[in-house]
Formats: C-alpha cells, structure tokens, sequence
C-alpha cells in the first residue's frame, strides 16, 4: 500500500475518555469538523441519543463545542 502524499494528522485522544464509542467520537470530529449529530450517526452506525449523550459529556468536560448545528473540538 502506498501513500498518497497526503498528511497524517496526530490527534491525541484525552486519557479520561474511556469508553470506546466516546474515542470514535471525539476521533471522527477531530477529523469532520462542524459535524453534526447525523453525520456522527451515519458514519459510526450510532444512534441519535447515543451520539448526543457522548457530545453531552465530552462538552461537560471541555472537549467540544456546540457550533452551527455541529461539533468541533474545543
């Protein structure tokens, strides 16, 4: 498998996030920016109150903010 010349980007995921589907959250908006509850739906295959339950806690904690709809990493 080859590169395509495209960067990686590092994103470090907070020690005290420790459910599994909580990391894919803050991973996937680490990567889509402005991502909306949907979007975070459809590509992890969660449902609606799970992504909004996940988006709750990881803005209690300081990691997201709520922006147009969507979520970015604070």
């Amino acid at each position: 498998m080859t590169q395509s010349g495209k960067s990686r980007s590092t994103v470090s995921i907070p020690d005290d996030i420790e459910s599994a589907q909580a990391k894919l959250v803050y991973l996937y908006i680490s990567m889509w920016p402005a991502a909306t509850p949907g979007d975070i739906c459809t590509a992890l295959a969660l449902n609606k109150g799970t992504v909004l339950s996940i988006a709750g806690t990881l803005r209690d904690r300081g990691y997201l903010e709520r922006r147009d709809g969507g979520y970015e990493l604070a």
